[in-house]
């Protein structure tokens, strides 16, 4: 009874292994390749324009801010609003990307709110206005 308990138990993780995909390492080149690639798309998720303010760490602990007045396939500009100096950074020079930018969705969430506002506003003077 124990050896046929161990042989279905060895059988069994044996499988197991077998099933189980290997872990493959990455080399640093893909590891670079595929934070730029998350880099970029970020920065085109932003999108350009003044609204896109942006807080950019660079790889030499450079801290840059401002909105995104260019992107290219290659590189962004950062322009600071105060100064107006303007600043190209290139997307594998880049460690941390924080911004925002109103989405499409926050901007018709901010609309709806503020028409349903005004109309129990209206609905209110209608009310005190039928009651004098």
């Amino acid at each position: 009874m124990f050896k046929k308990s161990l042989s279905v138990a060895l059988c069994s993780a044996m499988i197991l292994m077998l099933a189980a995909p290997p872990a493959i390492a990455k080399s640093k080149a893909e590891k670079e390749a595929q934070f730029t690639a998350k880099v970029r798309a970020g920065v085109a998720k932003l999108g350009v324009g003044p609204d896109t303010r942006v807080e950019v760490r660079l790889r030499d602990k450079t801290k840059l801010k401002g909105y995104i007045s260019e992107a290219t396939a290659d590189a962004f500009s950062i322009t600071d609003p105060k100064t107006g100096t303007t600043t190209v950074v290139n997307y594998p020079d880049v460690t941390k990307v924080k911004g925002n930018n109103l989405s499409t969705g926050a901007t018709i969430a901010i609309a709806v709110g503020l028409a349903v506002g005004a109309t129990i506003l209206v609905l209110y003077l209608m009310y005190l206005a039928g009651e004098s």
